[in-house]
């Protein structure tokens, strides 16, 4: 089988007991965001790491905008365009031919709430979504447009699914309140219906400003796969127990400040196979997040093929 065969088969749930799938993910430097150099360096990446899928980051910004002041600015954002994307969709496209028949291509998806940070300051949106979440609504209204014209194009450009991101629901972001429950969550879930009937589609909790105090908020998340980081504000889940709450195969294992970005190929192959050890099964190797963008390719090359190499 091939690499493609093997994922779509953990998806499945007849992936073999003796294949631990794994990929890791970074950005590239700002020289290599679009056009013909994206391309080739998600394809030098992707070959040189060895990794069961490719997953293309998504680098396109939005353009400077209104304004915003107030809470009520934002449900001024104008309108996004299928122009707008063409950028993002030729990347796509190439990568789509040159490596589907391969491994499966996904697209990187940011959540509605996570296009806040376009155009404005973290603390802007927060302290917005504190002191008027009804005005904010619109705003998440309008970027949920944006992201699911985004899926739509992708869709119909031949991806296999997506790496859908999620944020708003860190411990520190709206604690004691109902904010990420009632107006960040179903926007999420408005664009997961667009995408759950996708073969690939990697949930990933994304813990990258924060970590989280409790995961259960993102359980009823559809996804074929779970990317979260174990460790929370007040205690660390073990790989099983994730996998139980989920009810599907996990992806993750390895810090992505720890040996990965530091240590050398013989360390790091050691500590895969003590999280393998442990990990439930199915189960995919990966970080918990986007990895430095300054790490050594050859450990990811360590990392990889101590998992493909592991004995169940």
């Amino acid at each position: 089988m091939n690499k493609r065969e093997r994922l779509l088969n953990l998806i499945d749930g007849a992936a073999p007991s003796s294949y631990i799938p794994a990929a890791f993910f970074m950005h590239f430097d700002p020289d290599h965001h679009q056009g013909q150099p994206a391309i080739d360096k998600h394809l030098e990446f992707f070959h040189a790491t060895g990794m069961d899928l490719l997953k293309i980051q998504y680098e396109q910004i939005l353009p400077p905008s209104i304004p915003i002041t107030k809470p009520e600015d934002w449900a001024n954002i104008p309108p996004c365009t299928e122009e707008f994307f063409e950028p993002t969709l030729h990347i796509v496209r190439e990568l789509v031919r040159a490596a589907k028949a391969e491994a499966p291509v996904i697209m990187t998806l940011y959540s509605p709430f996570m296009w806040f940070k376009y155009l404005a300051e973290a603390e802007v949106v927060r302290a917005h979504f504190r002191e008027n979440p009804d005005a904010m609504k619109k705003g998440l209204e309008i970027f949920t447009e944006y992201v699911l014209m985004l899926v739509r194009l992708c869709k119909a450009a031949g991806v296999d699914g997506f790496y859908a991101s999620t944020q708003g629901g860190e411990a520190f972001r709206f604690k004691g309140t109902t904010i990420f429950q009632d107006f960040i969550k179903p926007a999420d879930l408005a664009v997961w219906a667009e995408i759950e009937d996708a073969p690939v589609n990697i949930l990933h909790v994304c813990d990258y400003n924060a970590p989280y105090a409790d995961l259960s908020p993102f359980v009823d998340y559809p996804g074929h796969v779970v990317n979260c980081n174990p460790q929370l504000t007040e205690s660390t889940l073990s790989w099983a127990g994730i996998a139980r709450m989920f009810g599907r195969p996990c992806m993750g294992g390895l810090d992505r400040h720890g040996l990965i970005a530091s240590a050398g190929p013989a360390e790091i192959g050691r500590e895969v196979v003590h999280v393998l050890d442990d990990a439930s099964r199915p189960f995919m190797l990966g970080a918990d997040c986007t990895l430095p963008s300054d790490i050594k390719w050859d450990n990811i090359r360590a990392a990889i093929d101590a998992a493909h190499a592991y004995k169940v």
